[in-house]
């Protein structure tokens, strides 16, 4: 493991290294955009199956990462007045065998909007 990491490091000072040398170093020794560009992705691959095998082997992991994803970061205020919107299809009749629809689910989310200040002529 130790030397996993010791050798993804090397690796990756290796591609900053060439990152600096085509930022500032001589034209001739800079490499083209697209090279530089291969070094990276391979780097996020290894990062993504790193954090694949972590999940796969403690699926809490998985499941606090998408608690934190779902987090509400706070409610709006009740006082606040609402705006319901639903967004609905027009016609309920299915058009392959000409039954009633009916609902699947529905996702609810609140945001917040200001209204700026309205000049009236009385």
């Amino acid at each position: 493991m130790l030397l996993a990491a010791r050798a993804e490091n090397e690796r990756l000072r290796q591609i900053i290294k060439e990152l600096q040398r085509y930022r500032f170093g001589r034209r001739a020794e800079s490499l083209p955009e697209d090279q530089l560009l291969l070094g990276l992705e391979e780097a996020e691959q290894v990062e993504a199956e790193g954090f694949a095998s972590a999940e796969a082997a403690d699926p809490s992991m998985r499941d606090a990462r998408a608690r934190r994803r779902r987090a509400n970061r706070g409610s709006l205020p009740a006082h606040l007045p609402r705006v319901e919107q639903v967004i609905d299809i027009a016609d309920k009749i299915c058009p392959c065998c000409q039954g009633q629809l009916h609902v699947m689910g529905e996702d609810v989310s609140e945001r917040l909007d200001i209204v700026p200040a309205q000049f009236r002529v009385i």
